[in-house]
C-alpha cells in the first residue's frame, strides 16, 4: 500500500512511525515547508514530494493522512474525496459546516474517510466501555473528568506562539474539548449542553481560552461536569470518576489504571494500564496511534466505509455541541 502524509509536523511524523510500525514502506510525504520535509526524509528515509497532486493525478496513492494544522483539514479533504482517495484526518476544530458537507457528499459514493479518534484506542477507555456495558455499576448518574496537560510540553521544542495551538479558533484548549468529547459522546450518547465557563486564565501570555469548564445533560439523565484545560504542570492529567446505581468507576492517569467498586462488595478491582512508550518529546504513548491507523488501513483494504469507529456526521455533532457551549458560556475575566 501507498501512502501519502499531508503535514510533516509533529501529529504527520507521528503517523509515519505508525505506518512504518504496521510495515508500510511506500510513504509519500507534503509539507508546505521545505525544513520539515528535509527533516523526514534524513530521519525517516520517506519519498517527499514538492506537488503531491502529481501523485494523485497519476492514481500512485492507496490512501492519505492528513496531519495538519485544523484550518487545512477540510480544503485537503475534498480535494482526496474527489480524487477518490480515502483518507484520515487528524482531530478537527474548525469547518463544521464544511465537515458536514463532506458527509452529505461522501453518501453517494463508497469511499472511506476516517476522523480521529484516538481517545478510544486508549486502554482506559476501552475498560470503561467494558464496565458500562457489562452493567456492573448499574445505570450511570453523574460524572465527573478532568484533563490537562501543559500547553508549551506539546512540542517543547518550538514555541507555543509559532504554531497553531495559540491561535484564538484553533487554540490547543478549543482543539481538545472535541477531542475529549469523542470518546465520552461514544460510551453516553450525545448530550444535551447546561452551562459553561470559558477563560483566559493569563497563565501562557496568548490569546486563547486556556479553559473549559462544561455541564452536559446525557441521555437517561446522566449528569457530566468536565474540565479541560492546558495549564497543568509539572505532569499531565486525566481524572475520571463515574458514580451509577450499583457502584463507581475510576480512571486515573496518575495511579496508571481503572478501577471499579460494586455497592455490595465494597472493594476496589483494579486494571493496571500500559498503552507502551511515548516517543521523546511527546506526551502521550505511541501504541493507541498505531491501533488507530491500522484500523483505518484495514478499512481502506476492504472498502469497509463503516468499519473505522468514528465519521464526519459523528464530528459535526461533537462541533456542533463545542459550538453551543461557547455561545452560552459564562466568560470570566
Amino acid at each position: 500500500m501507498k501512502v501519502l502524509i499531508i503535514g510533516l509536523g509533529s501529529m504527520g511524523k507521528r503517523r509515519i512511525r505508525c505506518l512504518q510500525s504496521l510495515g508500510i514502506d511506500e510513504i509519500y510525504g507534503f509539507d508546505t515547508r521545505s525544513d520539515r520535509s528535509k527533516e523526514v526524509v534524513d530521519k525517516y528515509k520517506i519519498n517527499a514530494v514538492d506537488n503531491y497532486s502529481v501523485l494523485l493525478e497519476k492514481n500512485i496513492i492507496n490512501a492519505a493522512i492528513i496531519s495538519t494544522s485544523p484550518e487545512s483539514h477540510m480544503d485537503y479533504a475534498f480535494e482526496l474525496v474527489r480524487k477518490n482517495i480515502p483518507c484520515f484526518i487528524e482531530a478537527s476544530v474548525t469547518d463544521s459546516h464544511l465537515i458536514k458537507e463532506l458527509s452529505e457528499e461522501i453518501k453517494e459514493i463508497s469511499i472511506v474517510v476516517a476522523p480521529s479518534c484516538t481517545m478510544k484506542y486508549f486502554k482506559g477507555p476501552k475498560l470503561i466501555k467494558k464496565i458500562i456495558k457489562d452493567k456492573i455499576i448499574g445505570d450511570p448518574i453523574y460524572m465527573t473528568y478532568q484533563t490537562g496537560q501543559y500547553l508549551p510540553d506539546w512540542h517543547p521544542w518550538e514555541n507555543v506562539k509559532d504554531f497553531y495551538v495559540s491561535n484564538k479558533i484553533t487554540g490547543g484548549c478549543r482543539e481538545i474539548v472535541p477531542f475529549e468529547l469523542t470518546w465520552l459522546n461514544s460510551l453516553f450518547g450525545n448530550p444535551t449542553p447546561i452551562s459553561s465557563i470559558i477563560k483566559n486564565t493569563k497563565n501562557l501570555n496568548i490569546d486563547i481560552d486556556d479553559f473549559y469548564q462544561i455541564h452536559l445533560n446525557y441521555p437517561n439523565n446522566l449528569i457530566a461536569n468536565i474540565t479541560i484545560e492546558v495549564i497543568s504542570r509539572p505532569f499531565a492529567l486525566r481524572e475520571f470518576r463515574l458514580s451509577g446505581k450499583e457502584g463507581q468507576i475510576v480512571y486515573s492517569q496518575d495511579e496508571n489504571c481503572v478501577r471499579y467498586a460494586e455497592k455490595n462488595q465494597k472493594k476496589w478491582i483494579t486494571f493496571n494500564l500500559d498503552d507502551g512508550d511515548a516517543e521523546p518529546g511527546y506526551i502521550n504513548p505511541e501504541r493507541p496511534y498505531i491501533e488507530e491507523i491500522n484500523d483505518f488501513l484495514n478499512a481502506v483494504k476492504t472498502r469497509g466505509t463503516k468499519l473505522f469507529p468514528n465519521t464526519l456526521e459523528k464530528d459535526y455533532q461533537v462541533l456542533s455541541l463545542l459550538n453551543e457551549l461557547e455561545k452560552i458560556s459564562l466568560k470570566i475575566k
